[in-house]
């Protein structure tokens, strides 16, 4: 597999150790791994940078409709036009499911450096208020 050096290298999400050394992640995979990290990420988790991430978190136990579903594209295009400068978002579907609380995202992206296209699918579960 040949390594793209200019999408970069960094450690690996979530950090792990492989033969007394930290992993790290290269290229395609080094941008899925960001791409996770900060939409998993809320905003003021990180002491020394507490704009980076997402405003996902506050949407945890929120209904399950189409109304939390917009809400969720719309801090998710936010968070990664600001963060990740390596892609271009296409599109983002959330859709909503009737019987879980449970809403499926779908992301489509373009790496810009190399013009290849990718998908990630991020579920996003609810917390019922009643617990």
């Amino acid at each position: 597999m040949e390594v793209i050096d200019f999408l970069g290298r960094g450690l690996k999400f979530p950090f792990s150790v492989q033969r007394s050394a930290m992993a790290v992640s290269e290229g395609e995979d080094s941008i899925k791994e960001s791409v996770m990290l900060i939409l998993s990420t809320a905003r003021g988790e990180r002491v020394m940078r507490p704009e980076f991430g997402s405003r996902l978190n506050e949407l945890v136990f929120a209904p399950n409709n189409m109304s939390t579903a917009t809400l969720i594209k719309s801090y998710m295009e936010e968070a990664l036009r600001e963060w990740e400068p390596r892609i271009e978002v296409e599109e983002i579907t959330v859709t909503p499911s009737s019987d879980q609380p449970l809403l499926e995202v779908a992301i489509s992206y373009t790496v810009k450096s190399s013009n290849s296209k990718y998908n990630l699918v991020y579920p996003f579960f609810l917390e019922s208020a009643g617990r």
